[in-house]
């Protein structure tokens, strides 16, 4: 039927168009701005891990004399993992934002980039959920402590490391969940394009 000429209406054929570029454009404008809620998250989540430190009088047993001790981030490896987690986490927020923001100047490889996006953040999802389980672990002994293997709880001396490590659990949990909505979103990205 080559004769045959289209019957709908020239401006529905004209809006159709932009509406498939836009909704590439629209993807690429909502990750960039979730790759930026994920830099705010992991940059806060790192300062806040690092300046956690706090120097004490402690009483030595068996002696009345009191010592200062310093609890800080180094004194135990999950913070040490997450400090290095959240290092990483936060130069690939960098990363793909600057790619996202060329793709959406260029989006000629824009499936490639989505399917990349969804590999290597599904990859850092898992990063960021471990540190923050190995680093939420650490956190709740030293909140409750562990009357079984004699582990005492901490908190109470130090309370504002621990205010300054429970703080930086709970914005690395808010960046896994921006990981997962990245995740999402590429996932659907890419299966909007094959349905095509």
């Amino acid at each position: 039927m080559a004769g045959t000429t289209d019957k709908r209406d020239p401006e529905t054929i004209n809006s159709e168009a932009p509406l498939v570029q836009s909704g590439r454009v629209d993807y690429f404008a909502v990750d960039v701005g979730l790759r930026v809620l994920l830099f705010a998250a992991t940059v806060t989540a790192l300062v806040l891990t690092v300046t956690s430190k706090q120097t004490e009088l402690v009483p030595v047993p068996g002696l009345l004399v009191l010592v200062p001790l310093e609890a800080k981030f180094t004194d135990s490896p999950a913070f040490i993992y997450a400090v290095a987690a959240l290092s990483v986490a936060c130069l690939y927020s960098i990363i793909t934002t600057v790619t996202s923001l060329g793709v959406l100047a260029k989006p000629t490889h824009a499936t490639k980039i989505l399917l990349h996006y969804a590999i290597c953040d599904l990859l850092m999802l898992g990063i960021m959920a471990s540190q923050t389980g190995a680093a939420g672990g650490v956190a709740y002994i030293g909140l409750k402590g562990n009357k079984h293997v004699g582990w005492m709880k901490i908190c109470n001396v130090y309370d504002k490391f621990c205010r300054h490590v429970g703080a930086s659990i709970a914005v690395s949990l808010f960046a896994s969940v921006i990981l997962v909505l990245l995740v999402l979103l590429s996932v659907l990205s890419l299966y909007s394009r094959i349905r095509k």
